[in-house]
């Protein structure tokens, strides 16, 4: 079985530049990407400038690097692959930052780590098709699922979670730290996980409790009729979800033994609306030759946070949401332009360092209203994520004293954006900087979405749109 490759596990990035369209350059000192800073120091990351995997002889060489150049090189460069390490030389190593300093956003780093590989594996199945995911729903159900897996299974699914890269002796009460300040009603998002366990299945009472404490949900245990199954479960999505996400249509699978299910929704509110009058529809280009209408909604003078990636040849942008959430756009130059290339350099720490080195600036803004569903298997895609071993034969047996294992992921989730926003006006204080050309940035071909939060830095949702028609 092939496995596409993981977020990189070197959390250092080369030194660039951060530059407008028009060449205009936004110098910024930025000392762990030009000093080769290491933001979650620990064993498992290396401080070299290329990706790192930690078991190179079972994990793909990446074909390309996948750290870029956003900003001038103001001091010593990153050193590459090879050449002596301040550890090696003795010399000091720069402290974390600080951001990562705090438990809740060192473990939203690793959760979105995983969250990235997911949609990596999910977008490389389905080339040609819009992708929607919200990783922490599923990353969730697999942390909740460790607290009943004895030690190699435990290991297997923190690996996959990245938790053996961060030194925390409570990873589950962190997690309910985490879940609490991501889902507080002013973020508007609605995240929810459920474990489903076979027909009569014995659960030992040991397990509830802690499952309960630090996620807040109880294991379903199915009784045998698909249609009572299905329903409940319908019935619970609905109830978390208060009925944004549709019911299921498909059958309950004939065999289950263990059954995860990571359901969300988001409709998200600009903190700046855009103008209802200025909505109309407009070409979306499928690509060089295919063009299709949709609603798309304009600003002529939005203020937004800018920057162009030279390495990934694509223009980034940045726009607020209420309830310190954000978007990040991912627009490549051309229309024919692969996004893999993009795809592949997704990491929780390329998106922090992004977050930080943007520039606010006033641009011409086209984006199209958005509203995608998503309903169907993560089965195959997780297990392309070094978790094959949950679905044959992993040891639950905090869970139960039966043998049991994991059979099925499911995934549905909501998500959508209009004109909506909390003022007519920009940020109060904000003072784009000043431009001598026009700026446009105009959302009418095939992009890349991220939404973060700002809080945490974790990863909400993440969407590949080839059609904002949806699928």
């Amino acid at each position: 079985m092939s496995h596409r490759p993981e977020a990189p596990r070197s959390l250092v990035f080369k030194a660039g530049q951060l530059t407008s369209l028009a060449g205009c350059l936004f110098p910024v000192e930025h000392p762990h990407r030009s000093r080769g800073h290491r933001l979650i120091p620990t064993d498992g990351y290396t401080s070299s400038g290329r990706t790192a995997f930690r078991d190179q002889k079972d994990s793909p060489t990446p074909s390309h690097e996948t750290s870029h150049p956003l900003l001038n090189c103001t001091g010593p460069c990153t050193q590459m692959q090879g050449s002596p390490t301040p550890e090696s030389t003795g010399a000091p190593v720069e402290e974390e930052d600080p951001f990562f300093k705090v438990p809740v956003n060192k473990l939203a780093a690793a959760v979105s780590n995983f969250g990235y590989d997911l949609y990596r594996v999910r977008s490389g199945e389905s080339p040609t098709a819009n992708v929607l995911l919200s990783p922490l729903s599923v990353a969730t159900a697999l942390s909740a699922l460790s607290l009943g897996a004895e030690q190699r299974t435990e290991s297997n699914i923190h690996r996959a979670l990245y938790y053996d890269l961060i030194s925390n002796p409570d990873i589950h009460g962190t997690y309910k730290d985490l879940l609490a300040s991501v889902t507080a009603p002013q973020k508007n998002l609605k995240s929810a996980s459920r474990i489903i366990f076979e027909r009569k299945l014995r659960i030992k009472a040991s397990f509830i409790p802690p499952l309960e404490k630090s996620y807040g949900t109880r294991p379903r245990i199915l009784t045998g009729n698909s249609r009572v199954d299905l329903q409940e479960i319908n019935n619970w999505v609905q109830a978390q979800m208060k009925g944004k996400v549709a019911r299921s249509t498909r059958e309950m699978p004939s065999e289950i033994s263990i059954f995860l299910l990571g359901v969300a929704y988001f409709k998200g509110q600009w903190v700046t609306k855009f103008d209802s009058r200025k909505t109309s529809l407009e070409d979306f280009y499928l690509d060089e030759e295919r063009t299709v209408k949709v609603p798309m909604m304009s600003d002529p003078k939005a203020v937004l946070r800018y920057g162009l990636d030279s390495d990934l040849n694509c223009k980034i942008a940045q726009l607020p949401l209420t309830g310190s959430t954000s978007i990040i756009f991912f627009l490549p130059q051309k229309v024919t332009q692969n996004l893999t290339l993009i795809e592949e350099s997704l990491t929780s720490e390329f998106i922090h360092d992004i977050d930080r080195e943007l520039k606010t600036v006033q641009a011409v803004l086209t984006i199209p209203k958005l509203k995608l569903s998503y309903e169907g298997e993560l089965t195959k895609s997780v297990q392309e994520l070094k978790l094959q071993s949950l679905f044959d034969a992993p040891d639950f047996s905090k869970i139960t004293g039966k043998p049991i294992k994991l059979t099925q992921v499911e995934h549905r989730v909501g998500f959508e954006w209009n004109e909506d926003g909390a003022s007519t006006n920009s940020s109060p204080g904000v003072q784009p900087a000043r431009l001598t050309f026009p700026l446009d940035y105009h959302l009418n071909q095939p992009f890349i979405f991220v939404l973060r939060d700002t809080d945490t830095g974790a990863l909400l949702f993440i969407g590949k749109i080839l059609d904002p028609r949806g699928t």
